[in-house]
């Protein structure tokens, strides 16, 4: 079980990075070399509706170990149900796409407009 329990860190670590990632670059610009492809991968399983790997492993680590599986995703199971929510209600569905695209749309904003004024001033 610890393998699962690993495994569902790992996942929430990349959860974190996703939201975050754009506006933590706006300090370290060397996190969007782990940051895009982190979250081009979590929107593309979004967009696609497969199934995340990392919730794949989780619950095939979770059943070797003799444990229950969950269903309603990762997010679903150890974020929204504990606060008494249904991942596939449309309001909770716009507040992941809100909580997820907002950061990274103010941050990858401002890093245009930084770029763009360095540009400006060097050449």
């Amino acid at each position: 079980m610890l393998a699962a329990h690993l495994v569902a860190v790992v996942h929430a670590l990349a959860v974190v990075l996703m939201v975050t990632g754009a506006l933590v670059a706006l300090r370290r610009p060397r996190v969007l070399l782990l940051h895009a492809p982190v979250a081009a991968a979590i929107l593309a399983v979004y967009l696609t509706g497969a199934p995340c790997p990392l919730t794949t492993l989780e619950l095939a680590l979770r059943e070797r170990a003799g444990g229950e599986p969950y269903t309603g995703g990762f997010l679903g199971h150890h974020v929204l149900a504990p606060l008494g929510l249904d991942v596939g209600s449309p309001a909770v569905q716009a507040g992941i796409y809100t909580v997820a695209l907002v950061p990274n749309v103010v941050g990858y904003g401002l890093l245009a407009v930084r770029a763009g004024r360095a540009r400006l001033t060097t050449g």
